[in-house]
């Protein structure tokens, strides 16, 4: 399986190496990030991750582009240069970003859809499309457009679902949208599993996401990898159910994590693992890279029942300078 967090936008840089790389800072007065429940009933229920971004509040910021560069996938770039093709200006109009991870079965790989919310005409982009000869294929009433072949099981495709709501990906992910919508199949409001955590998570900040058993533990591996190294942790990695994430800000950032363990006892034990593997990270990153370490130093653990919460704090500056050295960068 791909790594599911470099591949998406907003908190691709979670598996960079440490827990801060999803951080966006936004002033005190702005609200959380919210998606409506008609968003999130749009996605179908087999999808393993659900991220919410709000692009519009993370504009407003200069050094918001390094930082956007160097954690953008190569798959969100697609879809920006389609939304281009299209008329549409995606750092203007493109207010807020929904995406799912839908896990890879016996016969497809990992599928990716997303809803970008803002202000689009429909009517004058498709005739765009038609100008330009893009592929496009119907399916139910919906014009799926493709960036590329079409073909391809990896290629993007794209269509409107309105003025203001457009949805992105490989065409089996966008059919079983499309199949939420016509109501062949369940949405993910009926999943028992994930749709609880998502209320949780929804408003906790200008980035949100949650993940299932799955991916879970592969965000895990890859956002401390030291853990493993373990003995009394890496068990209890294996049996953690999910993982939330939020970002919030005032004068400097909080990132928030949440690992829903199996029980009381895994969740305290996981904290005493993860707590090693913090000091053994702190100590590779000092000489090297002293902003990190320093960001690292300021993690908080706390079980709290069945779940092992995680407060990673850092200042503005701190920010900065891991944007200046290229610390979230991803590989395309």
């Amino acid at each position: 399986m791909r790594n599911p967090i470099r591949r998406t936008a907003g908190i691709a840089a979670l598996a960079a190496g440490f827990l801060l790389a999803a951080v966006v800072v936004v002033p005190q007065h702005s609200s959380a990030g919210s998606l409506s429940t008609a968003i999130i009933g749009m996605f179908p229920k087999q999808v393993g991750e659900f991220a919410y971004a709000d692009l519009k509040s993370a504009r407003k910021y200069p050094w918001f582009p390094q930082l956007r560069e160097q954690l953008l996938p190569s798959r969100f770039r697609d879809f920006e240069k389609f939304l281009a093709t299209a008329g549409v200006d995606p750092n203007s109009q493109v207010d807020e970003l929904a995406w799912g991870a839908i896990s890879p079965s016996k016969t497809s790989g990992e599928e990716v859809v997303g809803v970008a919310l803002g202000s689009f005409d429909p009517s004058s982009s498709e005739e765009r499309f038609k100008q330009q000869k893009l592929p496009m294929v119907e399916v139910h009433g919906y014009h799926l457009y493709a960036f590329g072949s079409g073909a391809g099981a990896s290629d993007i495709l794209f269509m409107f679902i309105d003025s203001n709501t457009a949805a992105f990906g490989q065409r089996d992910a966008l059919e079983k949208l499309i199949d939420v919508r016509t109501g062949v199949t369940e949405s993910l409001l009926t999943n028992d599993v994930l749709f609880p955590l998502i209320g949780e998570a929804n408003g906790s900040g200008i980035i949100w996401a949650v993940l299932d058993k799955a991916y879970a533990h592969i965000a895990m591996q890859q956002l401390l990898p030291e853990a493993t190294q373990f003995a009394q942790a890496a068990p209890i990695v294996d049996r953690i159910r999910a993982l939330t994430i939020g970002v919030v800000a005032d004068k400097g950032i909080d990132a928030r994590f949440q690992a829903v363990c199996a029980t009381p006892d895994d969740a305290n034990l996981l904290a005493a693992g993860m707590q090693g593997a913090l000091m053994m990270r702190r100590y590779q990153e000092a000489q090297d890279h002293p902003d990190l370490a320093g960001a690292l130093d300021q993690i908080r653990l706390a079980p709290s029942g069945d779940r092992l919460k995680i407060e990673a704090p850092v200042s503005q500056d701190q920010l900065l300078s891991l944007i200046k050295t290229r610390a979230f960068a991803t590989p395309m």
